[in-house]
């Protein structure tokens, strides 16, 4: 549950601890917007604040499953500006992630990574559950291939935000996120799993 601003404070206080971090950023949308409605602290604009705080390590942010509309020509010029790496849901469409996976391990390198998961990310036949649905999403099995993925990396944190139980009555997307959290859970670095 929660927004995307609940990620900006959390990751404030483990660059405190790791230094700017790398990250593992899946979502419909950047995140990356400058203000809204007046206001610079939204759930649009957390990895911005982020950016301009020094709490990432820009050469080490993937975004992965990108899509939708935008108010913008180019929705993603901040982000590559930043350096960071853009997947858009359409390099994702119809294949495996394991192989994006296996470069973003090497993006990554040993250094600490946190893995920010919007539920929105994934297409709303699987997860309606969510303020801020978009057409043409990831897969449940992407999402699995995304986060196993992370395996072996020296992830920090992790959350997993927008899941909206009472936008979905069948249960579904507040299954998927609890299978999803557990799944990142499993990845952290020392945890053994069989």
């Amino acid at each position: 549950g929660g927004d995307h601003t609940i990620t900006y404070p959390i990751l404030q206080a483990v660059a405190e601890k790791h230094g700017p971090m790398g990250l593992v950023h899946v979502d419909a949308h950047t995140d990356t917007g400058d203000r809204a409605l007046g206001e610079k602290i939204f759930h649009g604009t957390p990895f911005r604040r982020c950016v301009e705080e020094g709490l990432l390590d820009c050469s080490r942010v993937v975004q992965i499953g990108i899509r939708g509309s935008s108010y913008d020509p180019d929705p993603y010029e901040y982000c590559r500006q930043q350096g960071f790496r853009v997947v858009p849901a359409e390099e994702c469409w119809r294949k495996s992630l394991v192989p994006l996976m296996g470069e973003v391990r090497k993006q990554m390198g040993d250094k600490p990574v946190y893995i920010s998961f919007d539920i929105d990310a994934l297409d709303p036949a699987y997860a309606p559950g969510t303020g801020t649905p978009e057409i043409a999403g990831l897969t449940p099995a992407q999402a699995l291939e995304i986060i196993r993925g992370c395996k072996g990396l020296n992830v920090v944190g992790c959350d997993l935000v927008e899941v909206a139980p009472m936008y979905d009555v069948s249960g579904n997307t507040a299954l998927l996120g609890a299978n999803l959290l557990f799944e990142m859970l499993c990845v952290l670095p020392r945890v053994t799993t069989m």
